[in-house]
Protein backbone atom coordinates (compact mmCIF):
# COMPACT_ATOMS: atom_id res chain seq x y z
CA UNK A 1 0.00 0.00 0.00
CA UNK A 2 1.40 3.62 -0.75
CA UNK A 3 2.70 4.89 2.16
CA UNK A 4 2.71 2.20 4.52
CA UNK A 5 5.38 1.95 6.30
CA UNK A 6 7.64 -1.64 5.99
CA UNK A 7 8.15 -3.68 9.06
CA UNK A 8 11.47 -4.47 10.15
CA UNK A 9 12.75 -7.67 10.95
CA UNK A 10 13.43 -8.26 14.60
CA UNK A 11 16.89 -7.53 14.48
CA UNK A 12 16.53 -4.48 12.41
CA UNK A 13 13.85 -3.74 15.04
CA UNK A 14 16.37 -3.88 18.28
CA UNK A 15 18.40 -1.42 15.71
CA UNK A 16 16.27 0.87 15.06
CA UNK A 17 14.67 1.25 19.04
CA UNK A 18 18.40 1.24 19.70
CA UNK A 19 19.39 4.44 17.51
CA UNK A 20 16.66 6.37 18.15
CA UNK A 21 17.67 6.42 22.03
CA UNK A 22 21.61 6.99 20.95
CA UNK A 23 20.70 10.23 18.98
CA UNK A 24 19.45 11.38 22.30
CA UNK A 25 22.92 10.36 24.12
CA UNK A 26 26.46 12.45 23.95
CA UNK A 27 28.46 10.14 23.94
CA UNK A 28 30.93 9.47 21.04
CA UNK A 29 29.45 7.93 18.04
CA UNK A 30 32.29 5.40 17.53
CA UNK A 31 31.73 4.36 21.48
CA UNK A 32 27.65 4.23 20.57
CA UNK A 33 28.76 2.08 17.53
CA UNK A 34 30.50 -0.56 19.81
CA UNK A 35 27.85 -0.74 22.37
CA UNK A 36 25.77 -1.54 18.69
CA UNK A 37 28.13 -3.69 17.17
CA UNK A 38 27.62 -7.55 17.75
CA UNK A 39 30.91 -9.34 18.99
CA UNK A 40 30.82 -13.06 18.09
CA UNK A 41 29.05 -15.40 16.05
CA UNK A 42 29.04 -18.93 15.74
CA UNK A 43 26.90 -20.86 13.08
CA UNK A 44 27.49 -24.72 13.02
CA UNK A 45 25.47 -27.41 11.79
CA UNK A 46 25.99 -30.53 13.45
CA UNK A 47 24.68 -34.40 12.74
CA UNK A 48 22.80 -36.06 15.21
CA UNK A 49 21.24 -39.79 14.98
CA UNK A 50 17.59 -39.61 15.40
CA UNK A 51 15.40 -43.20 14.68
CA UNK A 52 14.52 -41.98 11.27
CA UNK A 53 18.19 -41.49 10.91
CA UNK A 54 21.35 -38.72 10.83
CA UNK A 55 19.40 -35.83 11.14
CA UNK A 56 21.95 -32.39 10.21
CA UNK A 57 20.85 -29.56 12.42
CA UNK A 58 21.62 -25.85 12.53
CA UNK A 59 23.02 -24.41 15.37
CA UNK A 60 24.08 -21.09 16.72
CA UNK A 61 25.86 -18.94 19.65
CA UNK A 62 26.21 -15.16 19.43
CA UNK A 63 27.90 -13.04 21.92
CA UNK A 64 26.64 -9.25 21.89
CA UNK A 65 28.99 -7.45 23.83
CA UNK A 66 32.31 -8.35 25.72
CA UNK A 67 32.21 -4.98 28.17
CA UNK A 68 31.23 -7.09 31.25
CA UNK A 69 32.51 -10.86 31.62
CA UNK A 70 30.96 -13.56 31.04
CA UNK A 71 28.12 -12.62 28.72
CA UNK A 72 24.50 -14.83 29.35
CA UNK A 73 22.01 -15.57 27.41
CA UNK A 74 19.29 -18.53 27.00
CA UNK A 75 19.46 -21.04 24.36
CA UNK A 76 16.20 -21.22 22.24
CA UNK A 77 15.20 -24.36 20.47
CA UNK A 78 12.38 -23.66 17.70
CA UNK A 79 11.80 -24.61 13.95
CA UNK A 80 11.70 -21.17 12.44
CA UNK A 81 14.73 -19.63 14.63
CA UNK A 82 17.19 -17.90 12.59
CA UNK A 83 20.78 -15.74 12.59
CA UNK A 84 18.85 -12.44 12.73
CA UNK A 85 16.37 -13.67 15.45
CA UNK A 86 19.85 -14.51 18.00
CA UNK A 87 21.40 -11.28 17.06
CA UNK A 88 18.18 -9.63 18.26
CA UNK A 89 18.11 -11.06 21.68
CA UNK A 90 21.59 -11.40 22.33
CA UNK A 91 21.31 -7.44 21.76
CA UNK A 92 18.60 -7.03 24.28
CA UNK A 93 20.53 -8.97 26.73
CA UNK A 94 23.20 -6.86 26.32
CA UNK A 95 21.11 -3.58 27.15
CA UNK A 96 18.42 -5.84 29.53
CA UNK A 97 21.57 -6.73 31.78
CA UNK A 98 23.03 -3.22 31.95
CA UNK A 99 19.41 -1.91 32.95
CA UNK A 100 19.10 -3.87 36.10
CA UNK A 101 22.80 -4.13 37.04
CA UNK A 102 23.69 -7.50 36.24
CA UNK A 103 27.24 -7.65 35.39
CA UNK A 104 26.49 -10.06 32.58
CA UNK A 105 27.29 -8.99 28.21
CA UNK A 106 24.65 -10.03 26.30
CA UNK A 107 24.49 -13.43 24.95
CA UNK A 108 22.10 -16.02 22.93
CA UNK A 109 21.97 -19.46 21.54
CA UNK A 110 19.53 -21.33 19.14
CA UNK A 111 18.71 -25.04 17.87
CA UNK A 112 16.56 -25.37 14.80
CA UNK A 113 14.52 -28.16 15.77
CA UNK A 114 10.54 -28.44 16.37
CA UNK A 115 10.71 -30.27 19.79
CA UNK A 116 7.44 -31.38 19.13
CA UNK A 117 8.56 -34.26 16.44
CA UNK A 118 11.20 -35.44 18.60
CA UNK A 119 11.46 -37.93 21.71
CA UNK A 120 13.65 -37.24 24.59
CA UNK A 121 16.50 -39.56 23.89
CA UNK A 122 17.37 -37.17 20.45
CA UNK A 123 16.30 -33.79 22.32
CA UNK A 124 19.00 -34.64 24.42
CA UNK A 125 21.41 -36.07 22.20
CA UNK A 126 20.28 -32.76 20.50
CA UNK A 127 21.46 -30.73 23.14
CA UNK A 128 24.29 -32.38 24.90
CA UNK A 129 25.77 -32.17 20.86
CA UNK A 130 25.27 -28.67 20.91
CA UNK A 131 27.11 -28.14 24.03
CA UNK A 132 30.44 -29.95 22.61
CA UNK A 133 29.87 -27.72 19.80
CA UNK A 134 30.44 -24.50 22.33
CA UNK A 135 33.11 -26.22 24.31
CA UNK A 136 35.23 -26.92 21.48
CA UNK A 137 35.03 -22.81 20.12
CA UNK A 138 35.06 -21.88 24.12
CA UNK A 139 31.80 -20.26 24.01
CA UNK A 140 30.18 -21.53 27.36
CA UNK A 141 32.26 -21.54 30.81
CA UNK A 142 31.14 -19.88 34.47
CA UNK A 143 33.73 -16.96 33.46
CA UNK A 144 33.30 -17.32 29.85
CA UNK A 145 29.35 -17.54 28.61
CA UNK A 146 26.90 -18.75 30.52
CA UNK A 147 23.19 -20.12 29.11
CA UNK A 148 20.00 -20.48 30.68
CA UNK A 149 16.77 -21.79 29.24
CA UNK A 150 14.78 -19.69 26.75
CA UNK A 151 11.51 -21.07 24.41
CA UNK A 152 11.59 -24.83 24.18
CA UNK A 153 14.44 -25.81 26.78
CA UNK A 154 13.98 -25.63 30.75
CA UNK A 155 15.53 -27.09 33.33
CA UNK A 156 16.09 -30.57 31.81
CA UNK A 157 17.79 -28.91 29.11
CA UNK A 158 19.95 -26.99 31.50
CA UNK A 159 21.27 -30.59 33.48
CA UNK A 160 22.19 -32.31 29.86
CA UNK A 161 24.26 -29.08 29.39
CA UNK A 162 25.94 -29.22 33.12
CA UNK A 163 26.62 -32.67 32.80
CA UNK A 164 28.25 -32.65 29.23
CA UNK A 165 30.29 -29.60 30.45
CA UNK A 166 31.62 -31.49 33.21
CA UNK A 167 32.62 -34.45 31.53
CA UNK A 168 34.93 -32.47 29.53
CA UNK A 169 36.03 -29.96 32.50
CA UNK A 170 36.36 -32.93 35.04
CA UNK A 171 37.54 -31.28 38.61
CA UNK A 172 36.68 -27.85 37.44
CA UNK A 173 35.76 -26.56 41.16
CA UNK A 174 32.97 -24.01 39.91
CA UNK A 175 32.10 -25.84 36.79
CA UNK A 176 28.24 -25.83 37.94
CA UNK A 177 27.69 -21.93 37.10
CA UNK A 178 28.78 -22.77 33.59
CA UNK A 179 24.67 -22.51 32.81
CA UNK A 180 21.70 -21.30 34.84
CA UNK A 181 17.99 -22.68 34.67
CA UNK A 182 19.15 -25.61 36.12
CA UNK A 183 16.91 -28.43 38.44
CA UNK A 184 17.59 -27.42 42.34
CA UNK A 185 18.93 -30.69 42.92
CA UNK A 186 21.75 -29.86 40.27
CA UNK A 187 22.80 -26.94 41.76
CA UNK A 188 19.81 -24.81 40.51
CA UNK A 189 18.18 -21.78 42.46
CA UNK A 190 14.31 -21.66 44.01
CA UNK A 191 12.33 -19.55 42.23
CA UNK A 192 14.02 -19.26 39.34
CA UNK A 193 11.06 -21.01 37.22
CA UNK A 194 9.06 -18.39 37.91
CA UNK A 195 11.20 -15.46 38.38
CA UNK A 196 10.68 -14.01 34.67
CA UNK A 197 6.38 -13.78 35.07
CA UNK A 198 7.05 -13.12 38.80
CA UNK A 199 9.37 -10.28 37.58
CA UNK A 200 6.80 -9.08 34.95
CA UNK A 201 4.14 -8.81 37.49
CA UNK A 202 6.46 -6.55 39.79
CA UNK A 203 7.06 -4.31 36.61
CA UNK A 204 3.26 -4.05 35.84
CA UNK A 205 2.29 -3.59 39.71
CA UNK A 206 4.92 -0.66 39.95
CA UNK A 207 3.50 0.95 37.00
CA UNK A 208 0.60 0.97 38.13
CA UNK A 209 1.09 2.70 41.73
CA UNK A 210 2.12 5.70 39.26
CA UNK A 211 -1.01 7.93 39.74
CA UNK A 212 0.08 10.69 37.24
CA UNK A 213 0.83 8.11 34.92
CA UNK A 214 -2.72 6.05 35.23
CA UNK A 215 -4.56 9.23 34.97
CA UNK A 216 -2.68 10.63 31.61
CA UNK A 217 -3.98 6.85 29.93
CA UNK A 218 -7.39 7.21 31.37
CA UNK A 219 -7.05 4.26 34.07
CA UNK A 220 -6.95 4.59 38.24
CA UNK A 221 -4.12 3.70 40.51
CA UNK A 222 -3.17 0.43 41.38
CA UNK A 223 -3.48 -3.13 40.16
CA UNK A 224 -6.60 -4.30 41.60
CA UNK A 225 -9.66 -4.66 39.19
CA UNK A 226 -7.50 -3.90 36.14
CA UNK A 227 -8.62 -6.40 33.35
CA UNK A 228 -5.75 -8.21 31.87
CA UNK A 229 -5.08 -10.56 28.89
CA UNK A 230 -2.06 -12.54 28.37
CA UNK A 231 -1.10 -14.12 24.79
CA UNK A 232 1.43 -17.42 25.76
CA UNK A 233 0.80 -20.09 28.89
CA UNK A 234 3.94 -20.97 28.63
CA UNK A 235 6.42 -20.47 31.67
CA UNK A 236 6.65 -16.42 31.50
CA UNK A 237 2.91 -16.19 30.44
CA UNK A 238 1.56 -18.13 33.48
CA UNK A 239 3.49 -16.75 35.83
CA UNK A 240 2.35 -13.28 34.99
CA UNK A 241 -1.11 -14.11 34.68
CA UNK A 242 -0.83 -15.96 38.08
CA UNK A 243 0.59 -13.38 40.23
CA UNK A 244 -1.42 -10.36 38.16
CA UNK A 245 -4.38 -12.74 39.50
CA UNK A 246 -3.23 -12.95 42.69
CA UNK A 247 -2.79 -9.53 42.75
CA UNK A 248 -6.08 -8.80 42.37
CA UNK A 249 -6.45 -7.88 38.41
CA UNK A 250 -9.18 -9.77 36.40
CA UNK A 251 -7.89 -12.36 33.77
CA UNK A 252 -10.05 -11.46 30.85
CA UNK A 253 -8.17 -13.35 28.05
CA UNK A 254 -5.66 -16.24 26.86
CA UNK A 255 -3.80 -16.95 23.91
CA UNK A 256 -1.78 -19.57 22.82
CA UNK A 257 -1.39 -20.90 19.33
CA UNK A 258 -3.99 -23.57 18.85
CA UNK A 259 -6.07 -20.54 19.45
CA UNK A 260 -7.76 -18.12 22.44
CA UNK A 261 -10.31 -17.17 24.82
CA UNK A 262 -12.20 -14.66 26.23
CA UNK A 263 -14.36 -13.89 29.19
CA UNK A 264 -15.30 -10.16 30.26
CA UNK A 265 -16.27 -11.90 33.76
CA UNK A 266 -12.86 -13.09 33.93
CA UNK A 267 -10.95 -16.43 33.93
CA UNK A 268 -9.39 -18.72 36.71
CA UNK A 269 -5.64 -19.05 35.04
CA UNK A 270 -4.94 -22.43 37.32
CA UNK A 271 -8.55 -23.71 35.97
CA UNK A 272 -7.64 -22.78 32.16
CA UNK A 273 -3.76 -24.70 32.64
CA UNK A 274 -5.64 -27.80 33.96
CA UNK A 275 -8.57 -27.70 31.19
CA UNK A 276 -5.43 -27.46 28.60
CA UNK A 277 -3.19 -30.61 29.68
CA UNK A 278 -6.63 -32.36 29.80
CA UNK A 279 -7.87 -31.47 26.76
CA UNK A 280 -4.64 -30.32 24.58
CA UNK A 281 -6.11 -26.95 23.91
CA UNK A 282 -7.56 -24.08 25.51
CA UNK A 283 -10.04 -23.20 23.55
CA UNK A 284 -13.95 -24.84 24.56
CA UNK A 285 -12.84 -23.54 27.98
CA UNK A 286 -16.44 -23.41 30.12
CA UNK A 287 -17.61 -19.88 29.76
CA UNK A 288 -15.39 -18.39 27.40
CA UNK A 289 -15.93 -17.50 23.94
CA UNK A 290 -13.45 -19.11 21.57
CA UNK A 291 -10.89 -17.26 18.64
CA UNK A 292 -9.45 -19.10 16.24
CA UNK A 293 -6.72 -18.15 15.13
CA UNK A 294 -5.46 -16.38 18.59
CA UNK A 295 -4.57 -13.17 17.33
CA UNK A 296 -7.83 -11.17 17.65
CA UNK A 297 -7.90 -11.86 20.99
CA UNK A 298 -5.27 -9.52 21.46
CA UNK A 299 -7.81 -6.95 20.41
CA UNK A 300 -10.72 -7.46 22.95
CA UNK A 301 -11.56 -5.15 25.66
CA UNK A 302 -8.68 -4.82 28.23
CA UNK A 303 -6.39 -2.49 30.63
CA UNK A 304 -3.19 -4.42 30.20
CA UNK A 305 -2.22 -6.75 27.49
CA UNK A 306 0.67 -8.93 27.97
CA UNK A 307 2.64 -10.36 24.94
CA UNK A 308 4.48 -12.92 25.93
CA UNK A 309 4.93 -15.59 23.82
CA UNK A 310 7.27 -15.03 20.50
CA UNK A 311 8.67 -11.95 18.87
CA UNK A 312 6.77 -9.14 16.12
CA UNK A 313 3.40 -9.87 17.41
CA UNK A 314 1.88 -6.39 17.87
CA UNK A 315 2.40 -4.89 14.37
CA UNK A 316 1.68 -1.16 12.65
CA UNK A 317 -1.19 -3.90 11.15
CA UNK A 318 -3.17 -4.55 13.92
CA UNK A 319 -2.13 -2.07 17.16
CA UNK A 320 -4.36 0.35 15.66
CA UNK A 321 -6.92 -2.39 16.64
CA UNK A 322 -5.36 -2.85 20.19
CA UNK A 323 -7.42 -1.87 23.08
CA UNK A 324 -5.41 -1.87 26.02
CA UNK A 325 -4.15 0.74 27.70
CA UNK A 326 -0.81 -0.80 28.88
CA UNK A 327 1.38 -3.25 26.62
CA UNK A 328 3.26 -5.31 29.20
CA UNK A 329 6.09 -6.90 27.60
CA UNK A 330 6.29 -10.34 28.90
CA UNK A 331 8.24 -11.81 25.76
CA UNK A 332 11.37 -10.20 23.74
CA UNK A 333 10.14 -7.93 20.95
CA UNK A 334 6.64 -8.61 20.65
CA UNK A 335 6.74 -4.94 19.28
CA UNK A 336 7.69 -3.67 15.94
CA UNK A 337 9.04 -0.50 15.88
CA UNK A 338 6.02 0.64 13.36
CA UNK A 339 3.65 -1.08 15.70
CA UNK A 340 4.90 0.87 18.65
CA UNK A 341 4.20 3.88 16.77
CA UNK A 342 1.17 3.61 16.57
CA UNK A 343 0.44 2.21 20.09
CA UNK A 344 2.39 5.90 21.47
CA UNK A 345 0.04 8.05 19.11
CA UNK A 346 -2.84 6.36 20.74
CA UNK A 347 -1.32 6.94 24.18
CA UNK A 348 -0.54 3.52 25.12
CA UNK A 349 1.98 3.12 28.21
CA UNK A 350 4.59 0.19 26.48
CA UNK A 351 6.77 -1.10 29.54
CA UNK A 352 9.76 -2.79 27.33
CA UNK A 353 10.74 -5.92 27.27
CA UNK A 354 14.34 -5.46 28.55
CA UNK A 355 12.93 -3.91 31.62
CA UNK A 356 10.13 -5.82 32.14
CA UNK A 357 11.28 -9.34 31.53
CA UNK A 358 14.63 -9.34 33.20
CA UNK A 359 13.46 -11.38 35.81
CA UNK A 360 15.22 -14.39 34.90
CA UNK A 361 18.17 -12.97 33.92
CA UNK A 362 18.70 -11.44 37.65
CA UNK A 363 17.05 -14.78 39.38
CA UNK A 364 20.40 -16.48 36.84
CA UNK A 365 22.40 -14.42 38.07
CA UNK A 366 21.55 -15.36 41.65
CA UNK A 367 22.01 -18.85 40.80
CA UNK A 368 25.43 -18.28 39.42
CA UNK A 369 26.55 -16.60 42.69
CA UNK A 370 25.02 -19.58 44.44
CA UNK A 371 26.94 -21.62 42.31
CA UNK A 372 30.34 -19.86 43.07
CA UNK A 373 29.99 -19.39 46.55
CA UNK A 374 28.88 -23.38 47.20
CA UNK A 375 26.48 -22.50 49.61
CA UNK A 376 22.66 -21.93 49.27
CA UNK A 377 21.31 -18.65 50.11
CA UNK A 378 19.64 -18.43 53.36
CA UNK A 379 21.37 -21.50 55.03
CA UNK A 380 24.29 -19.44 56.85
CA UNK A 381 21.64 -16.93 58.89
CA UNK A 382 17.74 -18.47 58.81
CA UNK A 383 18.37 -20.38 62.00
CA UNK A 384 19.79 -17.20 63.63
CA UNK A 385 17.28 -14.89 62.37
CA UNK A 386 14.45 -16.76 63.73
CA UNK A 387 15.94 -17.46 67.02
CA UNK A 388 16.60 -13.63 67.40
CA UNK A 389 13.22 -12.69 65.83
CA UNK A 390 11.52 -15.27 68.40
CA UNK A 391 13.26 -13.43 71.51
CA UNK A 392 12.36 -10.01 70.26
CA UNK A 393 8.27 -11.31 70.43
CA UNK A 394 9.42 -12.84 73.97
CA UNK A 395 10.50 -9.36 75.01
CA UNK A 396 7.15 -7.61 73.33
CA UNK A 397 4.82 -10.05 74.95
CA UNK A 398 6.45 -9.22 78.33
CA UNK A 399 6.77 -5.69 78.32
CA UNK A 400 3.03 -5.57 76.77
CA UNK A 401 1.33 -7.88 78.69
CA UNK A 402 -0.18 -9.15 75.27
CA UNK A 403 0.10 -12.28 73.71
CA UNK A 404 1.04 -13.30 69.62
CA UNK A 405 -1.10 -15.66 68.21
CA UNK A 406 0.21 -18.52 66.86
CA UNK A 407 -0.18 -17.03 63.20
CA UNK A 408 1.13 -13.60 64.46
CA UNK A 409 4.25 -15.62 66.12
CA UNK A 410 5.32 -17.55 62.85
CA UNK A 411 4.93 -14.75 60.38
CA UNK A 412 7.43 -12.35 62.71
CA UNK A 413 9.69 -15.24 63.50
CA UNK A 414 10.14 -16.56 60.37
CA UNK A 415 13.84 -16.31 58.77
CA UNK A 416 14.13 -15.71 55.72
CA UNK A 417 15.21 -18.98 53.05
CA UNK A 418 16.34 -19.03 49.87
CA UNK A 419 13.53 -18.43 47.74
CA UNK A 420 12.44 -15.69 50.37
CA UNK A 421 15.51 -14.07 49.49
CA UNK A 422 15.03 -14.78 45.71
CA UNK A 423 12.03 -12.87 45.87
CA UNK A 424 12.93 -9.95 48.14
CA UNK A 425 16.12 -9.37 45.60
CA UNK A 426 14.02 -10.14 42.31
CA UNK A 427 11.80 -7.28 43.36
CA UNK A 428 14.01 -4.76 44.52
CA UNK A 429 15.80 -5.27 41.29
CA UNK A 430 12.31 -4.50 39.17
CA UNK A 431 11.38 -1.37 41.19
CA UNK A 432 14.73 -0.19 41.18
CA UNK A 433 15.24 -0.33 37.78
CA UNK A 434 11.42 1.30 36.96
CA UNK A 435 12.03 3.92 38.78
CA UNK A 436 15.61 4.87 37.21
CA UNK A 437 13.85 4.21 33.39
CA UNK A 438 10.98 6.23 34.51
CA UNK A 439 13.05 9.45 36.18
CA UNK A 440 14.44 9.56 32.59
CA UNK A 441 11.88 9.42 30.81
CA UNK A 442 10.20 12.11 32.90
CA UNK A 443 13.03 14.51 33.33
CA UNK A 444 13.68 14.72 29.30
CA UNK A 445 10.92 15.77 26.96
CA UNK A 446 12.56 14.66 24.27
CA UNK A 447 12.56 11.07 25.49
CA UNK A 448 8.93 9.66 24.01
CA UNK A 449 8.70 6.41 25.50
CA UNK A 450 9.51 3.94 28.27
CA UNK A 451 11.09 1.91 26.14
CA UNK A 452 13.73 5.16 24.60
CA UNK A 453 14.58 5.54 28.33
CA UNK A 454 15.17 2.20 29.15
CA UNK A 455 17.64 2.06 26.35
CA UNK A 456 18.96 5.33 27.27
CA UNK A 457 19.64 4.44 30.73
CA UNK A 458 21.05 0.88 29.39
CA UNK A 459 23.34 2.62 27.00
CA UNK A 460 25.32 5.52 29.61
CA UNK A 461 25.82 2.01 31.87
CA UNK A 462 27.72 0.59 29.14
CA UNK A 463 29.42 3.69 27.80
CA UNK A 464 30.47 4.29 31.52
CA UNK A 465 31.93 0.83 31.75
CA UNK A 466 34.11 1.32 28.23
CA UNK A 467 35.31 4.86 29.29
CA UNK A 468 36.30 4.10 33.02
CA UNK A 469 38.16 1.53 31.16
CA UNK A 470 40.19 3.86 29.03
CA UNK A 471 39.24 2.14 25.69
CA UNK A 472 37.79 5.35 24.48
CA UNK A 473 38.75 9.48 24.94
Amino acid sequence: MPGEKKELSFYENVLAMYDKAAALSTYPHNLLETIKSTNSVYSFIFPVRTPNGIVEFEGWRVEHSHHRLPTKGGIRFAPHVNEDEVKALAALMTYKCALVDVPFGGAKGAVKIDTRKYDTPTLEAVTRRYTVELIKKNFIGPGTDVPAPDYGTGPREMAWIVDTYMTFHQGEVDGMACVTGKPVTQGGIRGRTEATGRGVFFGIREACLQADDMKRIGLTPGIEGKRVIVQGMGNVGYYAAKFCQEGGARIVGIAEYEGGIYDPKGLDVDSVARHRRETGSILKFPGALDFNPSGPVLEQDCDILVPAALENQITSDNAPRIKARIIAEGANGPTTAAGEEVLLRKGCLLLADMYLNAGGVTVSYFEWLKNLSHVRFGRMAKRFDERTNTQLIHMIESASGKKFTQEERTAVSHGADEVDLVNSGLEETMITAFHQVRETWKQNPKVDSFRTAAFINAIHKIATTYLELGIFP
